[in-house]
């Protein structure tokens, strides 16, 4: 494992004392420290507290919300996922997080993200179709060692009107879709391609005359009328105006 890798997977953190929302506004005022609770394991949750700065460094990795990390409290690394992150609504702080302490062989659900891949080749984004994701991650139910950092979706083979569903998805073995374990019908798209509103009304327009052109057309070489339409009969001729009588000479 690299440092780098080190610094985001695995953090330092303290035990602390002091509960409420007002010692954690205080650890973090006057020591830069976020509080934190670590419970499971069938352990007695702990409070705890860890470095600010090296918590807004790790969270700007993706991996680190899927991960499995190791904790180094007081000297005892202890292994967790991420559970639950409290943000300011418009400050760059962390006011809480929650981790949970996990076994290789736990059973464990979470959120992994997806990793959209084959878009700049995908044949319904070439016709001038719209990639439209509908969904970013997706929550999952697996052995917590078989946990992925994330999910890749192909979009290579992808055509116009066409969509990649969860159950189109490939998970580590004996990894479940949450949402598809409470049904079928639950089986949503994650991505779609269709083409965009105003070419697909063009593309209406345009079969709609050309069906139009195709009866005109078959109506013009056979003299007849399109079938189920039957032919006007001609007017009625009018009868000739009757010739005024011939004037007679005067003797």
């Amino acid at each position: 494992m690299s440092t780098t890798t080190t610094a985001i997977f695995e953090l330092d953190a303290e035990m602390r004392d002091m509960l409420g929302k007002g010692a954690s506004r205080r650890l973090r005022r006057k020591e830069n420290k976020v509080a934190a609770i670590l419970y499971g394991g069938n352990e007695k949750p702990t409070a705890i507290s860890l470095d600010h700065n090296k918590i807004l460094q790790a969270l700007k990795y993706e991996a680190f919300y899927s991960h499995l990390l190791k904790l180094n409290i007081n000297g005892k690394k202890q292994q967790v996922v991420l559970k639950d992150i409290q943000r300011h609504p418009f400050k760059k702080i962390i006011l809480h997080m929650d981790f949970q302490r996990i076994n290789d062989t736990d059973i464990i659900n979470m959120k992994v993200p997806l990793h959209f891949i084959g878009e700049d080749t995908c044949p319904g984004f070439i016709k001038g179709g719209i990639i439209n994701h509908q969904a970013m991650d997706v929550e999952i139910r697996c052995q917590a060692n078989q946990l992925p950092e994330f999910i890749v979706v192909d979009l290579s083979t992808l055509e116009l009107e066409q969509s990649i569903h969860l159950s189109d998805l490939k998970l580590p073995e004996g990894a479940v879709i949450y949402l598809l374990a409470h049904g079928k019908e639950n089986d949503l798209p994650v991505v779609t391609v269709h083409l965009p509103r105003a070419a697909k009304a063009e593309e209406e327009t345009t079969v709609e005359t050309v069906i139009t052109t195709e009866k005109a057309g078959d109506k013009s070489a056979t003299g007849k009328p399109a079938a189920g339409k039957t032919a006007a009969k001609p007017a009625a001729a009018k009868p000739a105006a009757a010739k005024p009588a011939a004037k007679k000479d005067k003797k």
